[in-house]
């Protein structure tokens, strides 16, 4: 009986445990718990914090460059002097272009008196013109008067028909010499103000040259021409008293410390998760500030990105 019954009992369990194991659903693998982080499910967001090293550098950043050839005369400030829009940091010299300058200056003035020689001259001329017109019409009015006075007495019987017409004659040829005479004054008058004209042309032209040349010797002069702090003197190379210089040459960099921004060095493998826009924070180690990514360069140097 006791058989039997074990053999009930197991033809029922075989199958049963069967069916059930084939419902089971696969278990899932294991995993060392030192590896896993445990907590709750919490709703909001999920930060991802990504660590890096920097420095804290100027945001705006000015070059001063020489615009003019010169040598250096004189150097003021060394690096780290604060600087405001007038401060001099070094002066240059050029002796050809301060030359230069004073010729220019000398070329307006000559010019300028030559105006006022040519003015007295035309004036004069205008004068000459307006005497001779007021002869040919005195002239005119003299010949009028004899013209009319013939040919009454023409008329009376007094004088011939001949010497009428001929003083006649000569009246209106007065007349057609007094009508040049106006035009010939009017033209002059017209001939006068082009000339003058002229000559202050060339006058401007000369003044202009002249204040280019003196602003480019008050160029050699080197000022800050915004308020901040000088950094460096020179680009590559340091610049020395003695030095001769180009146009172009990079003299002093000047950085606003009031306005600085944060470059972060950042592993390539984390920079990924990086983007613009980003809430950030920045440990100056005196205390912390919020910020956001405002730039990533795209080149990786070293293993990081900036």
């Amino acid at each position: 009986m006791r058989r039997i019954a074990i053999g009930t009992v197991l033809a029922i369990a075989i199958p049963l445990t069967t069916w059930g194991v084939m419902r089971l659903k696969p278990a899932a693998p294991p995993v060392e718990r030192g590896t896993l982080w445990i907590d709750s499910v919490k709703r909001g967001p999920m930060l991802r914090n990504v660590r890096g090293l920097g420095t804290l550098v100027p945001d705006e950043v000015y070059w001063v460059a020489a615009l003019t050839d010169g040598r250096v005369e004189q150097i003021y400030l060394r690096p780290g002097a604060e600087l405001k829009p007038d401060t001099v940091i070094l002066k240059l010299s050029n002796p050809e272009l301060e030359l230069a300058a004073v010729d220019a200056e000398w070329q307006l003035k000559q010019a300028e008196a030559n105006l006022t020689d040519l003015r007295v001259k035309l004036e004069s001329q205008a004068l000459d013109q307006r005497s001779a017109a007021a002869r040919v019409q005195a002239d005119m009015v003299k010949a009028k008067l004899e013209a009319d006075l013939e040919e009454r007495l023409r008329k009376d019987g007094l004088t011939s028909e001949l010497k009428t017409k001929l003083t006649r004659a000569t009246a209106d040829e007065l007349v057609n010499r007094y009508e040049i005479e106006k035009k010939r004054l009017n033209i002059t008058g017209e001939s006068v103000e082009a000339q003058l004209a002229a000559q202050r042309v060339q006058i401007e032209k000369l003044r202009a040259a002249w204040q280019l040349k003196k602003q480019q010797v008050a160029q050699l002069t080197i000022r800050a021409g915004t308020t901040g702090v000088l950094q460096q003197l020179g680009g590559a190379a340091a610049i020395e008293v003695g030095q001769r210089l180009v146009a172009g040459t990079p003299l002093a960099k000047i950085a606003n410390p009031r306005r600085l921004k944060a470059e972060l060095k950042i592993a390539e493998t984390q920079a990924k998760d990086i983007m613009l826009g980003q809430v950030a924070q920045i440990d100056t180690r005196n205390g912390v500030i919020e910020g956001r990514v405002s730039r990533i360069d795209p080149a990786v140097i070293n293993g990081t990105r900036t």
